[in-house]
């Protein structure tokens, strides 16, 4: 079949036109290797089309953008859709220099498929009760991270992980530590205290043996240890005592190379892992075929290494210090050598000063905010922080990406990445263009039930794991998500509203028009609504919408909806999408007759939806309409979201708000995700009965959008309220118990913590206290600050308009005469 790959290339200059963004210029050389002898190809992309044109041997030319070494085998599987580029790169079955984003451009030009090469991935019984859905941190671990490599410790700073637990250093979502536990002289290490200094760095005061009130410990034991392209850890020990002292001290070191979301739902998968040791160090490796991932521990002082760790044999004189500095590289090396991020453009290695001064620039960066009430001004400062913190490298672009959140959701995810942009825009703009780059390089180009890949479908999710590697899960680029795609036009707009830096949204101007093409081919059922098949996942089928587990979307009796669903908040967001990319065509895409279209479909959507979607006799919106149009009755928190779209008959936006602001759905702490009249209404439920401080951010702004300024307040009072016992970071999710009964926020068992829509969240919210609203040139500031927030200064909002201030001060309380 290889001479399939041939006519493919051959025919590029026929079939590529119109398959490619306008703006993409450059070249790609591929290396073909065939038992007979290699084939060269050198690909060159401009004006939206792409050519080949075979070479005579390797690099008889100029240099190219990026260089593919591939066996035609391989590459016939990938024509015929029986493997994905980034799985191939992680199997080791593709060499790639330089900039692979060339690489994954040539995926648009793929034939398209008659149907998916794979099956759904199986659903597997997790070993755990069905009371409790995912593995849960200890009590107050201690976790450094640094874009996707991350560690979370006891507070000794030690590991001692069940296949179901957190704890363990990761990278590229697979555990490259599960073991790393210090004793001296046989004994562990007890905590005296923890110091948190940055988000990828932390001290561990420590003393050998049990704490006892009796007998002072005449040593000190020190772990200062910190993320970034590997793990660094600093140990140091000082005798306090009067003579010298000679100690065994051990460190205890394992790796189960256990993927992340294997530990998330308690299915552990055995595997034989290797060491080995030279020249002092410890190499731990886990191969399956040319999939390899290996951990290297090393030291900077004398060790004895054994397969189960290093001991190192100390004396200290008196009143003395003994150190090692030691460090963890996770590695995913190539088939020839080195490891497979180095060879590509997008690879950084950054210092700790390097990551300390970044985070400098970025908190300087954001416009400085001035308050009377301390945890507003703390959840802003953490929110800030923490986005940092979640930025990390991808192997697409040089530009940091955000990832989702710590520890399950390490990685890009399109729609929190899209909102958490969407929050920060006014604060930190420039976030916003690695999200929408990184999204138009990965929207869909064929069809792919497995992954969800549809034509101009925009991205929900990427993971590097091992399952994912072998494509016994889709995530590679996991497209189960139906609402990615609208918000990829709103934050397109949103970000030329804001800053008025046209060039992104010309640029990306094939995928935003791809992505509307989409959108109107979801309307599988002929209505105008955009409709979503279930998602199949280990746990069973799920909705495509932002509530995305299995429960999520019922009925007030309790009935799960079927499928195919349309949920309110995803027509909401169509809406909007419409009519903004109505705006981008008219002042940025010169194409009136476009724009025109597109108002009128964005009116006919609004008109249909408050004639389907509105149920009169309860006075709100359906959650969803079920594949035989009938409407999933239960009270939700989604319709929050239709305020913020704008898609709400302004009559009924009263009754909604009524709803929202009820006490079935606000709880004191924030608005749950499921009304407490609902039969499947859960606290402590996922998506049925939690607070999620995203989900209020989101209706806070609708709010504001329809003049319910007090009300908006009130959310966003009791959101920062909640934060203050989180120490300014709201986590993803929290409790929906009832105010009154509990009297402060608690926390949903395996709420990721920092999370990047959460982040955002208090920034989001500072923007709607102020009415902050770009209009043309000019920011608008109307400022509706709720009681007991006292004065709200903002400086230096960065936008169209330069630099400007905006000063709020909060109503008179009413209660207070």
């Amino acid at each position: 079949m290889t001479d399939e790959v041939d006519r493919f290339l051959e025919t590029l200059g026929e079939t590529s036109p119109g398959r490619l963004p306008p703006p993409l210029r450059g070249s790609l050389r591929l290396e073909l290797v065939r038992p007979g002898g290699n084939s060269h190809w050198l690909a060159t992309f401009a004006g939206g089309r792409a050519t080949a044109v075979r070479e005579p041997g390797p690099q008889t030319g100029p240099p190219a953008d990026c260089t593919v070494c591939v066996s035609a085998q391989a590459f016939d599987r990938l024509l015929a859709g029986e493997d994905q580029v980034i799985a191939m790169l992680f199997r080791n079955c593709v060499a790639v220099e330089g900039d692979l984003s060339f690489f994954l451009h040539l995926r648009r030009l793929l034939p398209p498929l008659p149907e998916s090469r794979f099956q759904a991935p199986p659903i597997r019984t997790p070993r755990r009760s069905e009371h409790h859905r995912t593995a849960s941190p200890p009590m107050t671990p201690v976790s450094i991270f640094h874009g996707n490599l991350f560690m979370i410790s006891d507070r000794a700073g030690d590991i001692e992980s069940a296949p179901a637990s957190p704890l363990g250093l990761f990278f590229y979502d697979t555990r490259f530590l599960s073991t790393w536990r210090l004793r001296v002289n046989g004994e562990r290490v007890q905590p005296l205290s923890v110091d948190d200094l940055q988000f990828f760095e932390a001290r561990f005061f420590l003393t050998p043996g049990e704490p006892t009130h009796y007998v002072d410990s005449s040593l000190s034991i020190f772990r200062h240890r910190w993320a970034g392209d590997a793990l660094q850890e600093n140990l140091t020990i000082i005798n306090h005592a009067n003579e010298a002292t000679e100690l065994s001290v051990r460190l205890d070191v394992d790796a189960d190379f256990a993927e992340v979301l294997e530990i998330k739902a308690n299915l552990p998968r055995e595997r034989t892992t290797t060491v080995s040791i030279a020249d002092r160090v410890l190499r731990l490796r886990y191969q399956r075929k040319a999939f390899v991932r290996e951990t290297v521990i090393s030291a900077n002082v004398p060790a004895a290494v054994d397969e189960r760790g290093m001991t190192f044999t100390v004396r200290i004189e008196a009143h003395g210090a003994w150190s090692a500095e030691l460090r963890v590289d996770p590695l995913a090396p190539r088939a020839s050598s080195g490891d497979i991020r180095k060879m590509l453009r997008s690879y950084q290695v950054r210092t700790r000063s390097q990551i300390d001064e970044e985070l400098r620039t970025w908190v300087s960066g954001a416009p400085s905010l001035r308050t009377d009430h301390e945890p507003l001004d703390r959840a802003y400062r953490r929110g800030l922080v923490d986005l940092a913190a979640l930025e990390y490298r991808g192997l697409n672009l040089e530009q940091s990406l955000p990832a989702a959140g710590m520890p399950w959701f390490m990685t890009l995810f399109g729609r929190d990445g899209l909102i958490s942009s969407l929050q920060a825009l006014p604060f930190l703009p420039e976030r916003s263009i690695p999200t929408l780059r990184v999204l138009a390089l990965a929207q869909g180009a064929r069809w792919d039930p497995f992954r969800g890949e549809e034509p101009g479908k925009m991205l929900q999710e990427v993971r590097y794991s091992e399952s994912v590697a072998f494509n016994e899960l889709p995530h590679a680029a996991d497209f189960s998500a139906a609402d990615t795609t609208p918000l990829f036009i709103v934050l397109l707009d949103e970000y030329e509203r804001w800053t008025g830096d046209s060039t992104v949204a010309r640029d990306m101007e094939f995928e935003a028009r791809a992505a509307l093409d989409w959108i109107d081919g979801a309307d599988l059922r002929g209505d105008g609504y955009l409709w979503y098949e279930a998602r199949p996942t280990g746990e069973g089928p799920v909705s495509q919408s932002w509530k995305g587990s299995p429960e999520a979307i019922s009925f007030h009796d309790g009935r799960l909806a079927s499928y195919p669903q349309a949920s309110c908040e995803i027509q909401g967001y169509v809406y909007d999408a419409k009519r903004r990319a109505a705006r981008l065509a008219r002042r940025v895409w010169n194409d009136p007759g476009y724009a025109d279209r597109l108002d009128r479909e964005a009116t006919e959507l609004r008109e249909r939806f408050n004639r389907d979607f509105w149920i009169a006799d309860r006075g709100y919106y359906a959650l969803a309409l079920q594949g035989d149009g009938e409407q999933v009755d239960a009270l939700a928190s989604n319709m929050g979201h239709l305020l913020w779209s704008g898609i709400v008959d302004p009559d009924r936006a009263g009754a909604v708000v009524e709803r929202l602001l009820g006490p079935a759905l606000f709880s004191g702490w924030g608005i749950r995700t499921l009304a407490t009249t609902e039969s499947r209404y859960n606290p402590v439920g996922y998506h049925t009965g939690t607070v999620w401080p995203c989900d209020n951010s989101i209706i806070a702004w609708g709010l504001r959008r329809y003049g319910f300024n007090a009300e908006s307040g009130r959310i966003a009072h009791a959101i920062i309220d909640a934060a203050r016992y989180f120490d300014g970071r709201l986590p993803e999710a929290f409790a929906g118990y009832e105010r009154t009964l509990t009297k402060y926020p608690v926390l949903y068992s395996s709420a990721s913590i920092p999370h990047a829509t959460s982040a955002g969240t208090p920034l989001l919210l500072l923007r709607t206290m102020l009415g902050l609203e770009p209009v043309d040139e000019r920011l608008i500031v109307d400022p509706a600050v709720p009681p007991g927030l006292g004065q709200i200064e903002l400086h230096d909002i960065p936008g169209r308009w330069g630099l400007l201030d905006a000063l709020g001060r909060a109503t008179p309380d009413p209660d207070r005469g």
